[in-house]
């Protein structure tokens, strides 16, 4: 299971273990559109209202576990550049009994605050019971979802990017099978979704262990393993929570830019919506190359192969920067038939359509910072990932798109620029913060 990521062609390793990444973050995209798409078939308005607003709920705490997990990722990286078996298995021990204890904490505030949370959310009244119900049961199984996340962060710590991706498949199969089973059959609405959410990743989980049980992993874990380590505990943390609170501060943000749109109207809210699931899509690229680059590179710093983790930045950089630069041209000529394909309302079309065009130039200029972000994590300065990101959010994003919205109440095209613009400040502190480093010869 473990793979060598210190040697070989570097390019060679960075598509090697981005491509099964990308395709897992496909298809866990598509694993939360199916309970939507699903409850659409069968039950009305008030059922999707109930899953809409909690599967954003879930996303966020989701994206706050991962974050937290890729201290665990990085750790465990280095440990086999360094070919130290002792350090990955107390990581791994310590990884375990660490986000059992995260997942049970979560678990009992979370279902002691969902009528607040709900009321927080204006769920509409016809979908509030549908809603509590929704993450009551998902909030119940929030240890199989923080262990389906670890396991996988475990993985990709080794430098197996590939086996997660088969356990994300089978959650997506399993969760799709059980909604038509739940939703359309037992007609179980939201709490039907939700079942089968955390079915479909208990299934996943119970793969998980039997994989690791049956392949020669070289993972022997004694008792003493799972016994918390201090030095290995904050290590975790001081790695995962900058980028768990980057994460969550980024889907904030998006949610105040929601709000934004959602004061201009009905159709620049609808046109606004359809964009960002369309750049969500979008983003699935530097993402991927984010992880890819953090898991290399912390092998090759494990190894003090110090100049490859260097040259995997820059491989990984030119890739997203280069794809993000091919959909922006895309988007040029392209925009109207994308949104076309949300919306047949010929104005929901021509303000997508501005917007998109503008929005998805942050497609080439944010793959710069999550590249270098993604090396940062992997030296253990993710702390900058997120100063620049909270900077970025504060100073640009989210007050460009305010002003934008007042400044030009005709046009989309100027509160789609205020992302990218985002991104360029978040790029030059990378690059600048990066060169210092390097100088004072830190990384």
């Amino acid at each position: 299971m473990q793979k060598n990521l210190t040697t070989g062609n570097i390019f060679k390793n960075l598509i090697y273990f981005s491509l099964p990444y990308l395709l897992s973050s496909f298809l866990q995209t598509f694993y939360g559109m199916a309970d939507l798409f699903i409850a659409g078939q069968f039950n009305g308005s008030p059922t999707i209202s109930a899953i809409s607003t909690g599967s954003q709920i879930m996303h966020m705490l989701t994206v706050i576990l991962v974050g937290l997990a890729m201290g665990t990722t990085v750790l465990i990286s280095r440990a086999v550049g360094a070919c130290d078996k002792e350090k990955i298995n107390e990581t791994i021990g310590n990884s375990v009994t660490l986000f059992i204890g995260v997942s049970l904490f979560f678990t009992a505030v979370l279902l002691i605050c969902t009528n607040g949370i709900v009321s927080v959310m204006s769920v509409p009244s016809a979908a509030v019971k549908e809603a509590r119900s929704y993450l009551t049961i998902c909030f119940a199984g929030i240890p199989f979802i923080t262990a389906y996340n670890i396991i996988s962060c475990i993985f990709r710590g080794l430098g197996d990017s590939k086996t997660p991706m088969y356990f994300i498949a089978i959650a997506c199969a399993a969760n799709i099978a059980l909604d038509y089973l739940f939703i359309g059959y037992l007609h179980m609405g939201a709490a039907g979704a939700a079942f089968g959410t955390v079915l479909a990743q208990t299934i996943s989980v119970l793969c998980s262990l039997l994989a690791i049980k049956k392949k020669n992993t070289g993972i022997t874990l004694s008792r003493n393993d799972f016994r918390i380590k201090k030095d290995i505990c904050s290590s975790i943390f001081r790695i995962g929570v900058p980028i768990s609170l980057q994460d969550g501060f980024i889907q904030i943000s998006f949610i105040i830019i929601t709000i934004i749109a959602n004061e201009r109207g009905l159709i620049i809210s609808t046109a606004v919506g359809i964009v960002e699931k369309v750049i969500g899509f979008l983003f699935l690229i530097p993402s991927a190359m984010l992880s890819a680059i953090s898991a290399i590179a912390a092998q090759n710093i494990g190894a003090n192969e110090y100049e490859r983790a260097r040259k995997t930045l820059f491989f990984g950089t030119a890739v997203a920067v280069s794809f993000g630069l091919v959909f922006f041209v895309l988007c040029q000529f392209i925009s109207g038939n994308i949104v076309g394909l949300f919306s047949d309302d010929t104005e929901v079309i021509r303000m997508g359509t501005q917007y998109l065009r503008s929005y998805s130039l942050d497609c080439a200029i944010a793959a710069v910072h999550f590249c270098f972000s993604g090396f940062f994590c992997a030296h253990g300065r993710s702390v900058i990932s997120f100063v620049h990101n909270l900077c970025s959010i504060i100073v640009i994003r989210i007050p460009g798109a305010y002003l934008a919205s007042k400044w030009f109440p005709d046009s989309l095209f100027e509160m789609g620029l205020a992302a990218p613009l985002g991104s360029l400040l978040s790029a030059c502190i990378c690059i600048f913060v990066y060169f210092c480093l390097r100088n004072k010869k830190q990384i």
